[in-house]
Order: structure tokens, then sequence, then C-alpha cells
């Protein structure tokens, strides 16, 4: 890849679902102001992606955060475990977009859709269901089919900011409301806008699969400044978005009728106001469009995921089976699709995509720490190395998004949990497993 194709790629890795999805959930933690939080959002991850611009070129192999956990601590429990929570975040993101398009995008396509919480599970289990078999059929990836579906999203994006404009140029909106924070009750402004950056970290999480793309470049020296120029570029439109949708539109009117369970509609409602006579089927599918694409990667990510842990005896070898003629792996594309079909059951848009974004701080935290660690390990080739005070700051930061503090809702704290209990229910499996057969060979041995 050159450098152009390398930055679309990048911008379509980061764009989809945070967006399109939670717009009006980062409205009830901050108010108008929600343009704040993913800017914030933005710097938390920019200092992070420094941390694997330095790690990709020091270990240029698409292994990603388990690799340099095991690099820098050795300790094969929690590589197991940094794995099993990129695992996760891929389940609860794809979640995530799945009710986001049931929720707002898909009845505005098929109005005869009821409008029930019913409803909305058995649809957004339905598109899992069909991600599912679209992965046990297999799916060919490549960086042109990527391309395309960045230009299919960024066109919605755009649509969203040209008609925000014209509207705003013709004297609609309030400009007061782009600088107005409205904590919660006993919460100061502040800690509004932590809460409010929590979740719009979803928006810029998807930079980090990038790294994997290192080595397809024409020239690997080129990879640094695309990626910081394309997460520019990304957070520059979810910016203009966030910003242009608070002045168009009230904060009741992005939040929705219920402040409770703020749907994923936002930015329908923004163009609404904005442009009346714009068909908002249309948009709808572009939004469909964006978050199921978002799920469908995300679902391919998680179960390859759980089937390569599998093939390194880390889980039960029954998650490495295949099918017979197409060669996917069936047993984890079952298992992680049923865990997401799950979530989906349990969780809301904005509990979904909150803890996908705690998984991931948790998981950056670790990999700011590790680029500290391995200083002390230098390898023979040039590469990219960060400033010694962005990793800290890095660690810093995603550390503090990860407490309670951040006005994280307590139920992803659960959902997290119960995820990561299932992985160590599985590494327990599998180590004793091990341990036992292990012990009986040397019995074995010994008796000969």
């Amino acid at each position: 890849m050159g450098p152009g194709l390398l930055l679309l790629f990048i911008v379509g890795d980061i764009l989809g679902t945070g967006i399109y999805a939670l717009t009006g959930q980062v409205a009830v933690k901050v108010g108008g102001a929600l343009w704040i939080p993913f800017a914030v959002a933005f710097i938390a991850a920019f200092l992070t992606a420094f941390s694997y611009l330095e790690l990709v070129g020091k270990y240029p192999r698409a292994a990603g955060a388990a690799l340099y956990t095991q690099k820098a601590f050795g300790i094969h429990f929690l590589t197991f475990m940094v794995a099993f929570t990129v695992m996760s975040s891929g389940l609860t993101s794809a979640g995530s977009a799945a009710r986001a398009a049931a929720t707002d995008y898909l009845p505005q396509v098929f109005e005869w859709l009821p409008d029930t919480e019913t409803a909305i599970i058995i649809v957004a289990a339905a598109m899992l269901v069909v991600f599912a078999l679209v992965n046990l059929r297999g799916v060919s990836e490549s960086v042109w089919v990527n391309v395309v579906f960045t230009l299919i999203e960024l066109t919605g994006l755009f649509i969203i900011i040209v008609v925000s404009v014209m509207a705003v140029m013709g004297g609609q909106g309030d400009i007061s409301r782009v600088v107005d924070i409205e904590p919660a009750p006993g919460q100061s402004a502040f800690f509004a806008v932590v809460a409010g950056t929590s979740l719009a970290f979803f928006a810029m999480v998807g930079f980090e699969d990038s790294v994997n793309m290192a080595e397809e470049t024409t020239n690997p020296r080129i990879f640094p400044r695309a990626m910081l120029i394309g997460m520019g570029v990304a957070a520059s439109i979810y910016i203009a978005v966030a910003l242009l949708s608070s002045w168009v539109a009230p904060i009741d009117v992005l939040i929705g009728d219920d402040p409770e369970a703020p749907g994923a509609g936002a930015l329908l409602r923004v163009l609404e106001l904005s442009a009346p006579g714009f068909p908002l089927w249309l948009f709808s599918v572009i939004g469909v469009f964006a978050v199921s694409n978002s799920a469908l990667i995300n679902m391919l990510m998680a179960s390859r995921l759980t089937y390569g842990m599998s093939r390194e005896g880390v889980i039960p070898k029954v998650f490495g089976r295949v099918a017979p003629l197409r060669r996917t792996p069936w047993v984890a594309i079952v298992f992680t699709a049923a865990i997401a079909i799950c979530l989906t059951s349990y969780a809301n848009v904005a509990l979904l995509g909150g803890t996908t974004s705690l998984l991931l701080l948790g998981v950056f935290t670790i990999v700011n720490i590790a680029v500290l660690v391995l200083r002390r390990k230098p390898v023979e080739h040039r590469h990219f190395r960060a400033p010694t005070i962005v990793p800290i700051l890095g660690a810093v930061i995603s550390a503090f998004l990860v407490g309670p503090w951040s006005g994280r809702a307590v139920d992803e704290y659960k959902i997290a949990g119960i995820m990561l209990g299932i992985g160590v229910v599985l590494w327990a499996v599998t180590y004793f497993a091990h341990h036992r057969r292990n012990n009986r060979e040397k019995a074995d041995a010994s008796t000969r």
C-alpha cells in the first residue's frame, strides 16, 4: 500500500459505530458541549497511538497487544487475559452496533418493524446470526473493499456536516449550546466531561487494528505519519459532527424521548431538523451499513482470536475445530456469536459501547506500560520512538478513565467482569488439563 491507500484504510478503521450510535448518549453525560468528550477521547487515543507506533516498529508482526504484553512481562496468564479482553471488546462492540441498527436505523428503512424491546432484541440477534453465517462461509478481506466501506461511511457524516452548516448559515440553531456543560446532580463539570469521555472513547477505537498493516506498506517508514494523520482526520470529522449537532439541535432532541435509555438516532434527528425534506430512510441505509460493517469486522476478529488462542493451547482445543469444506473455525464462530446475542439481550447501546471502551482502555494501560518496560530490551534495527512522557501520560489517562470515578455505570463493570470471568474459566480448564496430561505422561515414562 502507498500512503494514500494506507491513509484511507486507517480512517475507515476508526469510523463506524461510535459517532453513528453514541452522539445522544454522550449528550446525556455532558450536555451541549458534547464535542469536548470526543476531543479529549482523541487526545487519549493519540497518546496511546504513539506507543503502538513504537511497538509495531520494534516488533513488526501482526500480533498486537498480546505480543507486546508477552515480550514485556513474560506472564502467560496476563498475555492470555489481554488477548481475551481484546476479543471481548470485539463482541461488546458488535453487540452495540447491532443494537444501534435495530433501535433506530432499521425502523426507518422498514417502517413496519414494531418499536418494542422484544422486537429490538430479535432484530439485533437476527443481524448477529447473519454476520455469523457470513463468517462461517468465510470472508476475504481486502483493502479496496475497506476503501468502499470508508467512502460510504464518510458520505453519511458529510451529509450531516453539510446540512448542519447550511442550517446554521440560514440562522437556525443556538451557538451557546456548544459550550453548555450540564452535569448530573451533585456532579462537577469536570467529571461530567470525564463521564462523556469514557463513553466517547468508543468512537476512537479501531486505530489499534491498523498497526497490523505496517507490513503491507510500500515503505514502512510512512506508517507513523499516515497513522497520526488518519487519526486526526477521523477525530476532526467526529468533532465537527458533534459540535454541529448540538448547535443545530436542542439537547432534549439529541437525547430522544427517553433520557434513561437514549436511542442511537441522534444524527437522524439532526438531519430531520436541518433538512426536513431529506429522505431519512436513505441516511438510515447508510447508518445500517456503517454499524453493520463495524459489527461484522468485530465478529470476524473475535472468532479468529478465539480460534488462535485455541490453536496456541491456552483455551480448550474444541474452539479450534474448523468446518470440513470452508475451513472456517465454526465452534469459535458459534461461541462468539452466542455471547454477542446474549449481550444484545441484556444491555443497550450505551452500556455495550461503554463496556467496549472500558475493556480497551484497560488494554491500552498495559500497552503504554509495556512500552516503558521494553525500553530495556533494545533491538538492532531503527524504529520510531515516542517521547518518554507520551506512554506515561497514555497509561495514566487510560487507567483514570477505567476507574469508577469516570462516571461509568456499574453494569459496565458487571458485563466486563462476566466476559473476563468466562476467559478465566476457559484458561483454568485448559491449564489443569495440560497439567494432568503432563503428570500422566511423566508417570507413564517412570514405569517404563
